[in-house]
């Protein structure tokens, strides 16, 4: 019994052996194998690493790029702003004295061609005489108006309303 004992631990031994030596034959070339596919993983590992770096820099330097022309656009937007609120009170108040304007000029048309007395007395003539110095006229036209409207009512003057009124319809 002993010496089965000792014959079946003798081919254990021999097995784990044979084992033993087959891995040793084996091993070394898995190894090297195994060392080879790591080493160029490390050099692929290390190229992703770098490309990646220089992407997050790139971004990093974009990201910047793109703040600083937000800041550029919004500073741009708020002066657009400005321009456009101060031209539009600049043109409400043209706007508003043209209107009045107008408004002079059709009451002066309408009473000259009422033939009204009096009416260079009145708010509107007044206006008209101011409007003879600021409107776009031909030097004739400006003198001829300015002429009836500084007469009054002087027995000298003859009556030409119907030229000074097609003047002002112009």
């Amino acid at each position: 019994m002993m010496q089965e004992k000792v014959t079946a631990e003798g081919k254990k031994e021999e097995e784990l052996f044979d084992r033993f030596m087959c891995y040793c034959k084996t091993g070394v070339n898995d190894l090297k194998a195994s060392i080879s596919a790591a080493e160029a993983k490390i050099e692929q590992s290390t190229a992703d690493l770098a490309a990646a770096e220089a992407e997050q820099k790139q971004l990093a330097q974009d990201l910047e790029a793109q703040g600083m022309g937000r800041e550029e656009a919004k500073k741009a937007l708020a002066e657009a702003e400005a321009l456009r609120e101060k031209e539009a009170a600049v043109y409400a108040k043209e706007s508003s004295e043209h209107k009045t304007n107008i408004a002079a000029l059709t009451k002066a048309t309408a009473a000259l061609e009422k033939g009204a007395t009096g009416f260079l007395q009145t708010s509107a003539g007044a206006k008209l005489r101011q409007l003879t110095v600021e409107m776009d006229l031909s030097a004739a036209d400006r003198d001829m108006l300015s002429a009836f409207l500084s007469t009054g009512a002087s027995s000298r003057y003859a009556p030409q309303s119907g030229q000074i009124v097609g003047i002002l319809k112009q």
